[in-house]
């Protein structure tokens, strides 16, 4: 008799606007190791406001990073923006099958899709059964241009991979949250969390109440601003700004003209940030716990600096914390780049689960 082989796990990639992060992670019981990990970064605009503008770029910068990581898994899990998504909760009848479920949600798509069908990929997921409604069950409809998921699945496979989930960023952040969940106060049972991901050039809040994503939202502001500072001040390239920015050795004004103005300029955005869910109104109070990420989240004494100004614990966001790692990955590395890798950990969650 032979044992079956189980899957091997799914890659999680992030295609972000300035670099390709990946990272492949098995699971035994609770518990999770990483295979292999590896950061490319993307030529300048080669992606444009989260939508690729150069497939053969990204295919490019996803190749070497799979050289880099040493990952021998062919299929990945990838997730789109959540600007670039459509999603709407309906009822439907709780006796129906999920082939029935989605036939029906295919001819009543259009009262809720403002975009052509045949242009949207679509898909649906039942969350429960409705309050006070035994009969019919909630449904998450989300739905997307079909070329935001087609360019992603054709960057991926130049480097010869292949796409077997396409999730949206705001959700991997709700997965990735459940291994960081054990860092929040009462490991987040009855608390709200609000998780902040400073990217290049856009900043996403996710709200985690009780565990469950309940409020998301996109802003234009990241630490591209810093780079082109950096750029603007000392006649660097663009190159150079982001590479002086990670290892130093600007000059002594840098951190008093430079830095600690976009220090305080990111605590005022996330108190913004925060006054847009309180203000969208809802039944949540405040919020209890506040986790910064993305590569800003690495500035440092920035987690002490937004707390002063919100009022709110603070701290920095570690899917890495309870993980173990394979020999073949570079530990170095790793506290300083798990900020950023909060929607590759949390496909990657997701790819370890794969059946």
């Amino acid at each position: 008799m032979f044992l079956s082989r189980k899957k091997p796990p799914l890659i999680g990639i992030d295609i972000s606007s300035t670099s390709v992060k990946m990272m492949e992670l098995s699971k035994t019981g609770s518990s999770y190791r990483i295979e292999g990990i590896a950061v490319e970064p993307l030529p300048a605009n080669a992606i444009v406001e989260k939508n690729i503008a150069e497939i053969e770029s990204v295919g490019e910068s996803v190749k070497r990073a799979l050289i880099k990581s040493k990952i021998k898994s062919k299929n990945v899990a990838i997730a789109v923006a959540g600007s670039s998504v459509i999603t709407k909760k309906i009822t439907m009848p709780a006796n129906l099958s999920d082939d029935e479920m989605e036939g029906q949600i295919q001819l009543e798509a259009d009262q809720y899709i403002p975009y052509p069908l045949e242009e949207v990929a679509l898909d649906f997921q039942v969350t429960g059964v409705t309050e006070n409604n035994p009969e019919t069950v909630d449904v998450l409809l989300a739905a997307c241009r079909s070329e935001n998921v087609d360019d992603r699945v054709a960057a991926i496979e130049l480097a010869g991979l292949t796409a077997k989930i396409v999730d949206i960023e705001a959700y991997t952040i709700e997965t990735a949250f459940s291994v960081m969940a054990p860092q929040m106060p009462d490991e987040g049972m009855g608390k709200t969390i609000a998780i902040i991901d400073i990217g290049a050039t856009m900043t996403c809040l996710s709200v985690i109440n009780d565990h469950n994503l309940v409020y998301t939202r996109e802003q234009n502001f990241g630490g591209k601003q810093l780079t082109e500072e950096i750029m603007r001040r000392y006649g660097l390239s663009y190159d150079e700004a982001g590479l002086a920015k990670r290892q130093g050795g600007l000059p002594d004004n840098y951190e008093p003209e430079v830095l600690n103005p976009f220090k305080e300029t990111t605590a005022q955005q996330v108190s913004r940030f925060l006054q847009f869910f309180y203000s969208a109104g809802g039944d949540i109070g405040d919020i209890d716990h506040l986790v910064l990420a993305g590569g800003t989240a690495c500035l440092p004494d920035l987690a002490e600096l937004t707390e002063s100004h919100i009022g709110v614990p603070t701290t920095i966001a570690n899917p890495f914390a309870d993980m173990s790692a394979s020999s073949k990955v570079n530990k170095a590395n790793l506290e300083t780049d798990a900020p950023s890798f909060l929607i590759a950990a949390g496909l990657a969650i997701r790819g370890a689960e794969y059946e």
